[in-house]
């Protein structure tokens, strides 16, 4: 798979978690962490997910060029902002039902993302030379 793809990917699986959520089981979405509330609609969720998985994307790329342990850093730095992305979950008057799907989808896109990108890097061709 290639690294567009893996982005398309991370872009497709949070717009599902978000279709099944609120058309299919009929949860809005709505976290009350701003003033005023944010709706998480569709278009929220993707251009996020676009834009985190356009940025890991980067960092890899600049890791790459600066060093020779840029799949090592780039796992550690993805798993530390998938760690980092929960704490916007815990606002207490954020309800389960829209914490639990947004967590997923937090999950859905390092899942997608992750794995492809690591497993693409050039580490091996910067080692070799």
């Amino acid at each position: 798979m290639t690294r567009p793809l893996a982005v398309l990917g991370a872009v497709a699986a949070p717009a599902l978690i978000w279709l099944v959520t609120v058309l299919g089981l009929g949860h809005h979405l709505i976290v009350y962490a701003k003033d005023p509330p944010l709706d998480v609609n569709l278009v929220v969720v993707v251009l996020l997910a676009l834009a985190s998985a356009l940025l890991g994307w980067l960092l890899l790329v600049v890791l790459e060029r600066l060093t020779r342990h840029a799949r090592v850093v780039w796992a550690i730095a993805s798993l530390a902002v998938l760690l980092l992305s929960f704490a916007l979950l815990l606002d207490p008057g954020t309800p389960m039902s829209t914490k639990f799907p947004l967590g997923l989808m937090h999950v859905a896109v390092a899942a997608v993302l992750v794995p492809v990108l690591y497993a693409t890097s050039q580490r091996s061709k910067a080692s070799s030379s």
